[in-house]
């Protein structure tokens, strides 16, 4: 079983998948998880890929750029 997960903190991911039962699945062969930077794939000289809600209010929002691919 193999999972691609793209997110801004790609080494929290790790951690969780290295550890118990997935990390042992790992081990075995069974799981695949590769992680990517979200930021990686931005066109921003500046690597952001989120931005503050419309309408102002607490949090942030990702960015569709970086997500959605032309």
């Amino acid at each position: 079983m193999r999972f691609h997960v793209v997110t801004l903190f790609p080494e929290v991911i790790d951690a969780y998948t290295k550890a118990s039962i997935l990390g042992r699945a790992q081990k075995e062969g069974i799981l695949s998880v590769k992680t990517y930077q979200l930021r990686d794939f931005v066109q921003n000289k500046w690597g952001k890929a989120d931005e503050r809600p419309y309408g102002g209010g607490p949090g942030m929002v990702l960015q569709a750029e970086p997500i959605v691919m032309n």
